[in-house]
This record gives C-alpha cells, sequence and structure tokens, in this order.
C-alpha cells in the first residue's frame, strides 16, 4: 500500500513524500491515520534532528515520520494481535515507548523513531512492541480529534498525579495534588495549560477550591476564560480566577493575596522562562509542590529557587515530561465520559500544511494546530473561517457548525469537512 508522509531527514529538513509500505508482519498492524495534533516536540524534533535523543543517529539515510499525537481506524491485524484487535476499530497510541534491551532501556516513539509510524501520514504500520507495551489503545468515543488530543492531555493527567505532598513526622509522600487546596496554573492559557484547567474541572476524584490562572496575554486569557467559565467552576467547588500578571504592581504579593495569604499548595509552570518559575517558586504554601511542565530547548535553562523555604517550609520541585499508559486511559476515559478537548484547537490544516506549521510552530500564535491527513488545506485559524465562507462553501458551513459549538472545533464539524473532501475529490 502507497502512502503519504511528512518525513524528517536531519535539522529543519522535512519532506511530503508518497512511498511504499511493506506487507505487514504477522506482530504488526496496518492502520489508517485520520487526525494528528501538532505538538512543540515536533518542532523541537525537527530542530534538534539526529541531536534529539529519540531520533536515530542515521536518520538522513533513513527517514522518519514525523508526528506522534494521532487517531485513526485499524484495517489490517496481523494473525499475533487478531484476539485483541480487529479492523474497524478506531484508536489513539501512547507514543513513549520504553522498553528493556539487554543493559540499556531504548526510548523509541511513533513520530520520532520510526521508517513506518508517525502522526503525520495516511497508512502507517503499527509495530509490534507498540502493542507489546500495550501502547496501542481503543477509542470509543465519536469522532478522531479528541483521540488525537489525548496524548497532550495525558501529559497534564501524569503532572497532576506527579505533585506530591510531605506527611509530618514521617518519610512518607502523598502523591496527587491536594484536595481541596489552592493551585496556580502560570503561564496557562496556551495549548496544554487548556488542557490542565479542563481536565481540573472535569475531574471526578478530587479537584483544588481555588485555581488561579496566570499569564500576561489578555486576549488569550479572556478566551479561555470564556470557554472554562467560572461559573462552570464554581458549579464544580473551584473559584477559578483568570489574572493578567502583566498588569500588577507585585505579581507574587498580588497571588498570594488570591490565595488568602495561605500560598499555593501546587503550582504547575507551563513556559520555560525564569521569571516565571521564580514567581511560582515565590507563591509556594508550606509543603508546596512546583511542578516545572514546560520543557526548555536550552540544556541549560536554570533558575533562582528560595532553599531557606525548601528547608523550612517543606517546599520541592517536580518535573514531568509525558503521561504513561494509564494517563492515556484516564484520558481516553474521561473523554468518552464527556470531556470535550476542543478548546484547544484553534487551527486546522491538511497534511500539505504539516511542514511549515512544524518549523514555524513558535510563531503562529493559538492552541493547537489539528492535522487531516486524507486532506489538502492549508493551516487555517477556526476565526478566520467566518471571513473565507463569505466565498467559500466550506467554510460558510464550517462557520455555522462551528458558531453553535460557541466558536469551538467538534464532531460534527470534524464530520463535515471529512465529507467534504471526500465528496470533491481532493
Amino acid at each position: 500500500m502507497k502512502t503519504r508522509a511528512v518525513r524528517l531527514y536531519g535539522k529543519k529538513d522535512l519532506r511530503l513524500e508518497e512511498f511504499d509500505l511493506p506487507r505487514i508482519k504477522e506482530d504488526e498492524i496496518l492502520a489508517k491515520v485520520v487526525s494528528d495534533s501538532i505538538c512543540m516536540s515536533s518542532y523541537k524534533a525537527s530542530t534538534q534532528g539526529a541531536d534529539h535523543k529519540r531520533i536515530p543517529d542515521d536518520v538522513s539515510e533513513n527517514p522518519i515520520i514525523i508526528g506522534h499525537e494521532f487517531a485513526g481506524e485499524l484495517l489490517e491485524v496481523g494473525a499475533k494481535w487478531a484476539g485483541r484487535f480487529k479492523a474497524g476499530d478506531k484508536f489513539s497510541i501512547q507514543p513513549a515507548l520504553y522498553y528493556e534491551a539487554g543493559p540499556v532501556g531504548i526510548l523509541s516513539a511513533p513520530g520520532y523513531s520510526y521508517k513506518y509510524i508517525g502522526g503525520d501520514a495516511t497508512y502507517v504500520i503499527i509495530p509490534n512492541e507498540v502493542m507489546e507495551q500495550e501502547c496501542l489503545l481503543p477509542y470509543h468515543g465519536e469522532g478522531f480529534y479528541p483521540a488525537s488530543l489525548a496524548e497532550p492531555l495525558s501529559c497534564v493527567i501524569g503532572a497532576m498525579h506527579a505533585n506530591y505532598h510531605t506527611t509530618p513526622g514521617s518519610y512518607e509522600h502523598q502523591m496527587e495534588i491536594v484536595d481541596g487546596g489552592k493551585m496556580a496554573i502560570l503561564a496557562g492559557v496556551g495549548p496544554m495549560g487548556l488542557a490542565a484547567i479542563n481536565y481540573v474541572l472535569n475531574r471526578e476524584d478530587r479537584k483544588p477550591s481555588l485555581l488561579v490562572v496566570t499569564d500576561v496575554d489578555q486576549a488569550r486569557l479572556d478566551r479561555a476564560a470564556s470557554i472554562y467559565t467560572v461559573a462552570f467552576a464554581a458549579s464544580r467547588g473551584i473559584a477559578l480566577h483568570y489574572v493578567n500578571t502583566g498588569k500588577m504592581a507585585d505579581p507574587v504579593q498580588e497571588l498570594k493575596a488570591i490565595s488568602g495569604d495561605h500560598g499555593y499548595d501546587d503550582v504547575f509552570v507551563f513556559a520555560p522562562v525564569r521569571p516565571v518559575v521564580e514567581q511560582g517558586d515565590a507563591i509556594l504554601a508550606f509543603d508546596g509542590c512546583l511542578n516545572f511542565f514546560a520543557g526548555p530547548n536550552d540544556p541549560n535553562f536554570s533558575a533562582m529557587l528560595n532553599f531557606y523555604n525548601v528547608h523550612y517550609a517543606y517546599t520541592h520541585i517536580v518535573g514531568t515530561s509525558g503521561g504513561n499508559n494509564d494517563d492515556m486511559k484516564e484520558a481516553l476515559e474521561i473523554m468518552g465520559s464527556g470531556l470535550d478537548p476542543a478548546g484547544l484547537v484553534t487551527h486546522i490544516g491538511g497534511l500539505d500544511a504539516v511542514i511549515d506549521t512544524t518549523n514555524r510552530l513558535p510563531e503562529i500564535p493559538g492552541g493547537k494546530k489539528l492535522i487531516y491527513t486524507h486532506i489538502n488545506m492549508p493551516l487555517t485559524p477556526i476565526s478566520d473561517f467566518e471571513k473565507l465562507g463569505e466565498e467559500s462553501e466550506l467554510f460558510g458551513k464550517l462557520t455555522e457548525i462551528c458558531n453553535r459549538h460557541n466558536g469551538l472545533w467538534s464532531v460534527e464539524a470534524e464530520s463535515y469537512l471529512l465529507n467534504f473532501f471526500e465528496k470533491n475529490q481532493y
């Protein structure tokens, strides 16, 4: 079978190519990719090329398919896996494989390490180790884009689970955020911050009593507040505040005041910016945990921490860079129960938009850039649909649909888009 895919050959060297996939082996699965959301990690992979820890050293001779937040449909299942999977199943993938190979572990991942699997492709071959590591996950919800966004959602789920707090008088650590505690999400209205807000507001087992979300971009704060509202948070027992720290004379003192001068039990930093990290450290409560979520490009990135508080106030720091299988399963389950990640999505495009989007991702404003791999379409902001709809049947109808969904992407919009391109054979 032929596939079209965006392949990485080296630093910023991405190429959209058509080539033949080999016939699957008995321990492999042939799949159709429908959607992939472009992650900043893919930008880092393109920027670093073979220097990236997950990308093979010989990528210039054996290019890999890029993209790791993808979903689709299984087409043909090898004999080894026929008892667990079948053609027609919808799927998502946990891309961060880790398995033992002799005395060392292998950090392989679809979207970074493989010739025949990655999200920015029309068809792929899922290798045996994905199933062996239980990283091929069934998706039973509607549409495909929620399953693409299960991976980024799993990352924030993992971050919440990774936070910890101490038990006075013992050496036991209690994993998780403080139930009923005070939480701050700093630089929190980018795509991953929005995912974190969505998860916190919809989680059933534990939640903070106070959630403060900060940024310095008022337009992004306003958009977040229109999607994840203060009123909905209140209905969930959470006092939600959106705060522009750029307008504060003394952000640390004013943020502390919002907490009733208690400080914050759980602080999540969503931008690799030194002043933001230091601000997060300064607002920690006694036994507060700071989670440095944002991955910096600079291997020498550092910030000042108050070690007096580390010693006397038991403040501490953790870092997370992804979710595990259980986090992915939780993401898929909570979406199946009604959590819609559409608020993360601000742009829609086709496979032909992947190269430019990936290589310029930090320059493109907005949230998640969602790619449908079987269509050709320039990367288009949802906010531009109405203007484009004045001369385009496609965008006119998409505008109507998005307006029915609070200006957001939806399963209805996805279905119309895919049917339109199939009908018109674009």
